[in-house]
This record gives C-alpha cells, structure tokens and sequence, in this order.
C-alpha cells in the first residue's frame, strides 16, 4: 500500500516490472490544477521505488492538469499512455504519451505525442465532463477501441472510439452504456471474464464464447463503485448487461466501504487481473497538511 494523494491512473506490468501511475499533486496533499502523473515501480507489488513524475503539465492541452487515463501495450511491446488534459481553456482533452527509451524497463522517461489533442469533447457532452480513457482492446479487425467517460447534466455515458492508428480516432454514434441520474461516468472499466470459473484472468481483448464482459464505472452523484456482467457483441458495439448481474437495476456495487475511481490491468506473470482504487480518507485539510498526504491507494489481488 502506498499514501498518494489522489487517483491510480495507469498500472502495468511491463518486462518483469510493475508500474503505478497515479494522480500527483506536488505542491500540497489536495486536489489542484498542477496535478501530475507520479511513477513507482515494484518487482513484488509491495516493495516500491519512487521515480520522477512521468507526465507534468507543459502544454496548452494540459496546462491545467495531467488526469488519469490508461496504459495500452501495442504491438512490439511498446506502452503508450493515454491521458486526460484540462487545457488552456480547462476543456477536458485527450493526449497520449510514450516511453523516450524502450530499453529502459523503468521507463523513467516519457514524451508527449506531436499531434495532440487527439481527442476533443463532442457534442452532447460537457466541455468538462470527457475523461478517463480505458485501456484499448484491439478487435478481430485489428482496430483498436477505448471507452470515455462523460456526462450531459445527470447523464452519465460511456463513450466508444475506434482508431486504426491509435491516433486518430472515430467515435462510435451511440454510447456503450448511459444512465440517468448517475452524473459523471468516471475511470470506466471494460474487460473479459472466464465464464466457467477459473482463477485465470483474461487479456483485455479477448473475445470468444468462453468470456462475458464487465462494464466497471464510477458514479459521480454516489460516490462509488458499479459495475455489470454480460454480453459483448463487437459487431454491433453493444454490450447487454446480464438482468440477473446488474442488468438495468444497477445494483452490483463493487465496494460499500471509502474505494472509488478504481482501474483494473491484466497480470501477465501470474496470468491474473489486478484492480486498485482510491480510498479517500476523512481526516480534515488541517490533518492532511500535518501528515503531508491524502488519501491512500489500494489494490485487489483478484483471479477474475
């Protein structure tokens, strides 16, 4: 367990190495506009070495904030990062980032892509509601898909992009999921399960008769974790929740207790999915500035 102050954005296992990425307020233990990505790394997921920040605000895209988003291993074993940005204007954008130096299993140092924004809020979304990409899961096509999270008032919408290039980037005309009365959909979730059971996990773009999916989101108006079981049907970019694990109702909450805003990665040395989330604290400002932090960063060892 490592005292963070805010949200886990992009864990990985990478080369033998695991990556925490999180939400980083440099300059105090609260939520400001000069968060930045902060970057540990661990051989054991218990013993963790501390590096310099991976992402800091540096352009007009991201000005105002580096947010969380998600980590995507392409083809050739290369990571690139998806974030969100708040700009010069404080829309909520999307960029990418990738590693300086592959040979580097630490990947102590990261760049940002040339051609970002490579993503800018829609309509029917606030300019301020359109964060929190998933990780890319590539399709029978060889394209690629990701999820944002957005909102219309109390409309909570899980947005879908498909992209050839993992750059340009086309969105879907329907959301994969939407609800009322929810508010933001943040740090979505969308991966494979076994259907029989087995502690194994499942790579994120698997897809075949023996997987359902599930649809992880956090609720902005609750303040807390959903999520659903059910169908995936890729040619139509339709995901159907099961009626009797979550379906309409929206009754399976992943955590009643203080855990939001979690993000799940695929295992690969020990073939398992892995999910952290945030538990947020109650101690006063006062507190928090004496002790220095706020808010701490757990995970789930989960064979799901």
């Amino acid at each position: 367990m490592i005292s963070v102050d805010l949200i886990v954005t992009g864990p990985m296992y990478y080369k033998g190495v695991y990556h925490f990425f999180y939400q980083f307020n440099p300059y105090a233990p609260t939520f400001g506009r000069h968060m930045v990505w902060g970057h540990s790394v661990s051989y054991d997921l218990i013993n963790w070495i501390h590096l310099n920040h991976a992402i800091e605000p540096s352009e007009s895209y991201d000005i105002n904030g580096c947010y969380s988003g998600s980590i995507t291993i392409l083809p050739g074993e290369k990571p690139i990062i998806m974030y969100t940005g708040s700009d010069s204007n404080k829309h909520q954008v999307q960029n990418l980032a990738v590693p300086k130096n592959l040979s580097d299993t630490f990947l102590r140092e990261w760049e940002k892509h040339p051609q970002n924004p490579i993503l800018i809020p829609p309509s029917g979304v606030e300019v301020d509601g359109f964060r929190d990409p998933t990780t890319a899961w590539q399709g029978s096509d060889g394209k690629w898909r990701m999820i944002i999270g957005a909102k219309n008032g109390d409309e909570g919408k899980a947005l879908l992009y498909h992209s050839e290039d993992f750059v340009n980037w086309k969105p879907f005309p329907n959301p994969m999921y939407a609800s009322e009365n929810t508010g933001m959909f943040e740090c979505p979730d969308f991966f494979p399960v076994y259907i029989s059971g087995t502690k194994n996990g499942v790579d994120t773009s698997v897809q075949n008769s023996s997987v359902k999916h599930v649809l992880k989101t956090s609720y902005q108006n609750k303040q807390l974790e959903y999520y659903f079981v059910g169908d995936y049907f890729p040619d139509q970019e339709k995901f159907v929740p099961d009626d009797d694990l979550g379906g309409p109702n929206l009754t399976l909450i992943l955590d009643h207790g203080s855990f939001y805003a979690s993000k799940s990665f695929f295992d690969y040395a020990k073939n398992r999915r892995i999910l952290w989330g945030w538990s947020q604290e109650c101690d006063t400002t006062q507190d928090d500035n004496e002790k220095g932090w706020a808010g701490l960063q757990v995970f789930i060892l989960a064979s799901c």
